[in-house]
């Protein structure tokens, strides 16, 4: 603390408050606000979606626009809570006497920061444990699909059984694949598989497959060659589709991480703004004293 000398000779002391200028309770009471308001509208929001879809065909809004439609929606929500509780934080906040104004001004921006701080934590855990329980459930299919798939082929042996049909591979492969259809369905699925792990399918193969359909369908060689590709193409555009979902999911996270972002540092201003408004309208009237005259 430092002090100063009066031109009379007079010691001056700057006077300061012991009070803390964080005041808890305006802000868990913002905050509380919030997250209030927040929960209705999520609610409010998922039952409106609901409408939206539906299992039966040409009654359901496409996926781009319930995207669009629930992100638009969080956004509102984040900015409706952000603004309440701002505002109740300021409002609700006792006034600081013998204060600069631009001091007070500044604590009430504080004050509407954290408290949308508090109300956005509560709710990121709240989404976030749904989300886990959401992904307990996933689990547990995963766990099922698991157990289920341990009784094929893993894909560690995959390679060595392909390797080894390439071996073994008769000479005359149609005599093999009318006498066995159980060995020549199996010999297919390991090659289009090992084809899928590669990224193609070799000439040979290709041959071998055709051997084996004119063989087990009665077409003649040209024919099951031609059907081959057929089969094969599918299974290269079906491949394409899969990338390009994964890549449009993969856009469609990017693209909602930065809007949420953007809404959150809005929501933050908006909250900030908002509690130095109440915090204005709290003191537009003064209240004075009166003390009568000696």
């Amino acid at each position: 603390m430092s002090v100063s000398m009066t031109g009379s000779g007079e010691i001056a002391t700057p006077v300061e408050s012991s009070k803390s200028a964080m005041t808890w309770g305006p802000i868990f009471g913002g905050a509380a606000a919030a997250i209030g308001v927040t929960l209705i509208l999520l609610l409010l929001g998922s039952g409106v979606g609901l409408t939206m879809v539906s299992p039966w065909s040409g009654q359901s809004s496409s996926l781009g626009t319930v995207g669009v439609t629930a992100a638009i929606w969080l956004v509102v929500v984040q900015w409706l809570s952000s603004g309440l509780g701002g505002y109740i934080t300021g409002r609700l906040r006792t006034k600081w006497a013998a204060v600069h104004t631009d001091e007070v001004f500044f604590r009430d921006t504080a004050h509407g920061f954290i408290s949308w701080a508090l109300a956005t934590i509560f709710v990121a855990g709240f989404l976030a444990s749904s989300l886990t329980s959401l992904a307990g459930a996933g689990a547990q299919a995963v766990g099922s699909a698991a157990t289920a798939a341990s009784s094929t082929a893993s894909a560690a042996d995959l390679p060595t059984a392909y390797f080894t049909d390439a071996l073994l591979r008769p000479e005359q492969a149609r005599a093999g694949a009318t006498s066995d259809d159980a060995a020549a369905t199996a010999e297919v699925s390991r090659i289009l598989l090992n084809g899928a792990a590669a990224g193609q399918i070799p000439d040979d193969d290709k041959a071998y497959l055709a051997t084996i359909v004119s063989a087990r369908t009665g077409l003649s060689e040209a024919d099951a060659r031609t059907r081959v590709d057929t089969v094969l193409k599918r299974i290269d555009d079906a491949k394409v589709a899969a990338q390009k979902t994964a890549d449009e999911a993969r856009k469609a996270a990017s693209t909602t991480a930065l809007l949420g972002a953007l809404s959150l540092l809005i929501g933050a201003f908006i909250a900030a703004a908002a509690a130095a408004f109440g915090g204005s309208q709290r003191d537009e009237e003064e209240d004075l004293i009166v003390t009568p005259r000696i």
